[in-house]
């Protein structure tokens, strides 16, 4: 076993990490960035050190940073977590040219089945159904389009390098393109540094589901059932669960043999997920695979009863799998909400600042993996998410009501959360009857966004507002106006308690 481990990452994801290692007996060192110097991951690992400014790209992104640290820490392995260095391959070469192990899959298996186009290209080798679509990164805009023609609106543009909706853009008609492609081509270029795009098909009304893989050095590989990422606003994942709602036992075996078969033939060691999309007829095609931990892992993890970081750590040691394919049992369902500092109510825009109370939920079935507390500021240089609350239970309906009941005691003061978003989505009887899709959220908050103002209940108040505002006039042009000419019985001195009783009671109304 390791004797110290660096984690190349900030937030709830270094501080699982962290936990990890202190139940395997292993020293953890954070790295931190100048926003970062009083997070929760650099409270509770080992040791941490700093490696420079706010901006990822001059701290966290930073690949001679991050081995520099490991040395002048003396750790001998390197745990990336997800996002920031975590599928780039330079960083996984940087770590064997140290002397460090690297948590993750060799460099040579994440340019396979890392790069999307080089994945879609393999999994066509093998026999692995693909979405139509180039297998090349496109160049020009011009031949991009040409092939749009030949394939059929609507289709999607995607970062080549890409992940998590980031360059990602979807073309419903041809007057669309050029716009699409100049502003994915950008996007990808600022988030990853390669602007390269390919193109799909787009499935209608398709559903998102992932299969979880695990390989050990040994070349034993098992997949550990799916996911079901579905709920997702302008392609970033929101809910997560497992088992999949549609799932049938045939379907998961197709499906997971796919995903072994796929990691097989690009060499594939330690975690990763392959993805699929599934149509209404449960035809699946290979979507991508990320070479890395999942932000989504806990639901599998509890329907599987596996710790699926301390097996990462296990398997860079050395030691191979501890179970069989035919030792993998599903129990009960999990699902998972991803909390956010932003603001639903104003277009999601980031909600950066200070916490000043963060209350969290607990009882039976309960899990919350964060990285924030009480009178830490979120800073405004990353991803917005403070953690990812998770409820399991025998069934799916038992999950999903200790997810709503965790949702309500959940209390976060000084920054907005999408904590009221769940309880609608968690409320709403598509995702009670599991009918969703890839789409359905972004159409479930375009009609809530029509209706926002059309209820009886918002007309009520709406009403109740008025006779407020009415009231509160005519309490201060009666305070500030002098005495009237004309007494009003609305303005007279003795029904005037009357008056601030009502606006009072008004209030009390408006505030429940």
């Amino acid at each position: 076993m390791f004797k110290k481990i660096l984690i190349a990452n900030r937030g709830e994801i270094a501080v699982r990490i962290v936990r990890a290692c202190r139940e395997l007996g292993v020293r953890s060192v954070a790295v931190y960035s100048d926003a970062d110097r009083a997070s929760l991951h650099v409270r509770l690992a080992d040791e941490a050190y700093p490696i420079g400014p706010s901006p990822s790209r001059g701290s966290y992104l930073v690949i001679e940073k991050i081995i520099s640290a490991a040395r002048d820490a003396g750790c001998d392995a390197i745990h990336p977590g997800y996002g920031f260095l975590a599928e780039n391959p330079a960083l996984a070469r940087a770590c064997a040219e140290a002397g460090l192990t690297f948590i993750g899959p060799s460099p040579e298996a994440m340019e396979k089945l890392g790069s999307k186009t080089a994945a879609r290209q393999l999994a066509r080798e093998v026999g692995v159904p693909t979405v139509p679509g180039t297998l090349d990164p496109i160049e020009k805009m011009e031949d991009a389009r040409e092939e749009a023609g030949k394939i059929g609106f609507p289709v999607v543009l995607k970062a080549v390098a890409g992940g998590g909706g980031k360059g990602m853009r979807l073309i419903e008609r041809e007057s669309q393109f050029a716009a699409g492609w100049r502003d994915a081509a950008s996007e990808a270029q600022n988030a990853f540094g390669d602007g390269r795009l390919y193109l799909e098909k787009y499935l209608l009304r398709p559903r998102h589901i992932e299969i979880q893989i695990l390989g050990d050095r040994h070349g034993h590989i098992v997949h550990v059932g799916e996911r079901e990422c579905s709920v997702q606003r302008r392609y970033q994942k929101v809910i997560e669960e497992a088992p999949s709602p549609i799932m049938t036992p045939e379907l998961r075996c197709a499906m997971g043999e796919a995903a072994v078969k796929l990691a097989k033939a690009g060499g594939y060691t330690n975690a990763g997920t392959v993805e699929f999309l599934v149509d209404a007829d449960r035809r699946f095609y290979f979507l991508e695979m990320n070479t890395r931990l999942q932000v989504e892992h806990p639901v599998t993890e509890l329907v599987t009863s596996l710790d699926i970081v301390k097996l990462q750590v296990r398997i860079a040691c050395g030691e191979p799998l501890p179970f069989a394919q035919e030792d993998v049992t599903l129990r009960g369902h999990a699902i998972e909400c991803r909390i956010y500092a932003e603001d639903p109510d104003n277009n999601f825009f980031p909600s950066p600042g200070k916490i000043l109370e963060w209350r969290t939920p607990s009882g039976p079935g309960i899990r919350l993996d964060d990285g924030v507390y009480s009178g830490w500021t979120v800073p405004n240089d990353y991803d917005p998410m403070l953690g990812k609350l998770i409820a399991s239970g025998k069934s799916r309906e038992e999950a999903i009501a200790r997810l709503r009941r965790a949702l309500a005691e959940l209390y976060a003061t000084g920054i907005k959360t999408n904590v009221g978003l769940f309880r609608r989505i968690l409320a709403s009887a598509d995702f009670q009857t599991g009918d969703i899709h890839t789409r359905w959220l972004d159409d479930f908050l375009s009609k809530s966004q029509k209706a926002s103002i059309t209820t009886p209940d918002d007309m009520e108040t709406i009403s109740r507002e008025r006779d407020a505002a009415t009231i509160a006039a005519a309490l201060w042009h009666n305070r500030n106006a002098g005495t009237p000419t004309k007494k009003s019985p609305l303005l007279s001195a003795k029904s005037r308690w009357k008056l601030e009783g009502r606006l009072e009671q008004l209030k009390s109304e408006i505030d429940h």
